[in-house]
């Protein structure tokens, strides 16, 4: 800090008349002391001539005195902060003014005036306890007065440029960091000193000296130090450097912004051209988009047409380009060629990006490649990105900054890279054939479930990935159907191909499943009949292939399927397959193990009759219903291996069922598989034995009553008294009906789950009919009324007997 600004700084602090002064020789000896001095230090002149003023200073102000000294006779003077050690020991600031009091033809002396600080209004902090307040901080730390000068200043706030901390002494922040707009800056101080109101978290946004081509951010906190009398002394205020965190936003800004303006349309060029106009000006000044001529066609581009021109060079069609402050859009692709061996060629063909710093002079490197440089810039920051969509390389993409900017860094390449790969699938999808993918995302929305249906008996998740990726479709499927009495089916099938006519295929055979599930048959006659079905239709294709031959060869014989019927009342699971994988089951405990069901032939293939296994659950089993696909199916395929790997990958925790579902195929499928995938994971859950009701009944219609009155009270219970009148009338009819017509014992259940379910249990084999009476009947009315009130009815066929069912809807939702 020079002598003219030291002095305005003692200058606005002294006050004459509370001055304790003193005499200087030329090394720093007292050669005179007043009262003043006695009072203020406690000292009198007998102990004090003849010693150095460094004797009577704290030890770090003692070591600076040969410094002051110094400056006092090269700059004739010197004012500044001390610290001075009174006679009892106490360390007290002072405000020091040193001049000189030379005179003519005598020796060097110096006039000394110290003022204490610790008694002036707003300046009783002492040096300590600012550096134990700043000791280790990372953030930078400063004071300013009144009059916005620095007083005060940590080590940390150096890395933001202007100097260490002594050379801020009086200045102002314009002075010490012009790049600034130290104004605003400055007006925040200002307001802060007048109302007191602390800011916290202001965003500064400018050029620092240290760093003119990079825009930084800084965090500013301003608090008003006030004196013990409520007068305010000054502002004290921290940096924090947010540039990083700066940049981060405006890279995920700008990745949003494409995502909103990229690909709004399937014209290739305009999506080139949208690439570019997102980019300019915030990330580049100038960007162009070249790509293949045979991708502005839609077509398919071959391997190695990438150099296919004189002497390797390369023909590219200039789809998109933007300068900033130029037009909005060329007019037409005009054609750009590039030399064989061209930072452009070398990206184009070997299929990764290229980036510089700054370009060497034209003259040096001959870059005629550089078609469009930033106006006035002689040396460009230049990135080079392919454009490269599911392993084809459409074209180039060249972002160029000018002199006055940063050059381009690995950050900006990744996010380049990002920019450019998202604009290439959308260029892709626009090649392609868009009908086609159109009626393909039609035909998947229709034939797998959009959403599985919520049960009490499972929580289910499910995945799919299909080895097609331009339609998305492929012969896997996945189902949950509920069935009677609060159970639920767990399907997991395919059939041969991909494509549309796989997925038209797989349609039918899951159609099909829905409707044998209805029948309430055990899994393995599910399977026996959806096994006739599959060949019946492999029958029809191969009389309509006689008059219109198939080009792509799907079939439905050679389908899979596995079936799952789960119990939530008492854990049962039944399950068969067909030529499908054993679903896996981990336990609560985590551990994992494979149901065995016997091996057999895919549907439609004559194999043997299908057999079924039986489990019982714990409550929080997961079932793992899976397609082969997820099993490696390579030379070398090996079972045991394949389910070790699939054990490893369900044998990992995840906060979700949906999570876990999506790690096992994140784990074992790679992004493009070889065969469709899917697969379906189920939580098992149990029934509580107080949402379950069940009573043997005699068969005396005597019993009917008792019957309707024991239902009565357990729905009491249950809270649903409202459905008292529909469910006695159910179970007076299929009790009846039992007693009637049924034989062996009877049995009366009633499950509250998401609907009222009434079950009625009897050792005969005969279903019933639904009979419209006529008028003069008296009787054959009764299934006719059990399907007016409730929601559905239905038979299920045991090996011991029948059950005749009844649904009703509850009312309430919650219950």
């Amino acid at each position: 800090m020079g002598t003219h600004d030291e002095d305005d700084v003692a200058r606005r602090r002294f006050d004459v008349a509370d001055t304790a002064p003193l005499l200087l020789d030329a090394g720093g000896a007292i050669t005179s002391w007043t009262r003043d001095a006695e009072r203020l230090l406690g000292y009198p002149a007998t102990e004090t001539v003849g010693r150095s003023l460094a004797g009577l200073l704290t030890h770090a102000d003692a070591a600076r005195l040969p410094d002051v000294l110094e400056r006092c006779r090269r700059e004739g003077g010197w004012a500044g902060l001390l610290s001075a050690r009174r006679m009892d020991g106490r360390a007290i600031p002072v405000m020091a003014r040193i001049t000189s009091a030379h005179e003519p033809g005598g020796p060097a002396r110096w006039l000394v005036l110290m003022n204490e600080m610790g008694d002036a209004p707003g300046w009783n902090m002492s040096r300590s306890m600012l550096e134990q307040m700043v000791a280790g901080s990372p953030i930078g730390i400063a004071i300013v007065d009144t009059d916005l000068r620095y007083v005060w200043s940590n080590a940390a706030l150096s890395r933001f440029g202007g100097g260490p901390p002594e050379h801020r002494l009086g200045l102002r922040l314009a002075d010490v960091q012009p790049g600034l707009d130290s104004e605003a800056v400055e007006a925040q101080m200002q307001q802060v000193l007048e109302n007191g109101e602390t800011v916290v978290g202001y965003e500064h946004l400018g050029h620092v000296q240290a760093a003119p081509h990079r825009e930084t951010a800084h965090m500013l906190s301003f608090t008003r130090l006030d004196d013990d009398h409520g007068s305010p002394m000054g502002v004290y205020y921290t940096v924090v450097d947010m540039t990083e965190r700066h940049r981060a936003r405006q890279r995920l800004a700008l990745l949003d912004r494409a995502g909103r303006h990229i690909g709004r349309s399937l014209d290739i060029a305009r999506t080139a051209q949208e690439l570019a106009d997102v980019a300019v000006p915030e990330f580049a000044d100038v960007v162009t988009v070249d790509l293949l001529e045979p991708v502005l066609r839609g077509a398919e581009p071959a391997p190695g047409q990438a150099a296919d021109g004189p002497e390797g060079s390369v023909t590219l069609r200039r789809a998109g380009r933007r300068t900033a402050g130029g037009p909005e859009a060329p007019t037409g692709t005009p054609a750009v060629v590039y030399r064989a061996g061209s930072p452009p060629v070398r990206a184009l063909v070997g299929g990764r990006p290229w980036r510089v710093e700054r370009l060497d002079p034209p003259d040096a490197l001959g870059r005629e490649w550089v078609a469009d440089p930033p106006a006035g810039s002689e040396r460009p920051s230049a990135l080079i990105v392919p454009v490269r969509a599911r392993g084809a390389t459409l074209g180039v993409t060249t972002f160029l900054r000018g002199d006055r900017r940063e050059p381009f860094d690995e950050d900006d390449l990744a996010l380049a890279e990002d920019l450019v790969s998202r604009a290439a699938v959308c260029v892709d999808n626009a090649r392609r054939y868009t009908r086609e993918r159109d009626a393909a995302l039609v035909l998947q929305r229709n034939l797998l479930p959009r959403r599985l249906p919520e049960v009490d008996a499972v929580e289910v998740a499910a995945c799919y990935r299909p080895a097609d990726e331009l339609t998305g479709l492929g012969g896997d499927w996945y189902d949950l159907i509920p069935l009677s009495g609060a159970r639920v089916a767990l399907v997991v099938g395919e059939v041969p191909g991909h494509g549309i006519d796989a997925a038209a295929a797989m349609g039918r055979v899951r159609t099909a499943v829905r409707t044998l599930a209805a029948l309430d048959l055990p899994p393995e006659e599910i399977l026996a009949h959806l096994d006739d079905l599959v060949a019946r239709m492999d029958h029809e294709e191969g009389v309509a292939q006689e008059a219109q031959p198939r080009t792509d060869g799907t079939q439905a014989v050679g389908s899979a399927c596995v079936y799952v019927v789960y119990d939530p009342v008492d854990g049962r699971c039944a399950m068969a397959a067909a030529g499908q994988p054993a679903p896996a089951v981990v336990l609560p405990d985590g551990t994992v193990h494979f149901v065995e069901l016997p091996r057999t032939s895919p549907l439609g293939s004559g194999g043997p009759p299908f057999e079924s296994t039986e489990v019982t659950l714990p409550e929080g089993s997961t079932l793992a219903l899976h397609t082969d696909g997820l099993l490696a199916r390579g030379e070398n395929w090996a079972l045991d291996t394949d389910r070790a790997r699939l054990r490893q990958a369900l044998e990992r925790s995840a906060d979700t069922l949906e999570l876990r579902c999506r790690a096992v195929i994140d784990a074992l499928v790679p992004d493009r598989p070889h065969d469709d995938v899917a697969l379906l994971m189920a939580r098992t859950h149990r029934l509580a034995a107080d949402r379950v009701a069940d009573w043997e009944l005699p068969a005396d219609p005597a019993a009917v009553a008792e019957a309707r009155k024991t239902a009565s009270l357990r729905l009491a219970e249950w809270g649903l008294a409202e459905l008292s009148f529909t469910t006695e009338l159910v179970v007076s009819e299929l009790v009846t009906n039992a007693i009637r017509y049924a034989t062996g014992p009877i049995r009366l259940r009633l499950i509250r789950g998401r609907t009222l379910v009434c079950e009625v249990f009897d050792g005969g084999a005969t279903a019933p009919h639904l009979r419209h009476p006529r008028a003069t009947d008296e009787g054959g009315r009764g299934l006719l009324l059990v399907s007016q009130v409730t929601q559905r009815w239905g038979t299920r066929f045991l090996g011991e007997g029948k059950v005749i069912w009844a649904e009703q809807s509850l009312a309430d939702p919650g219950v």
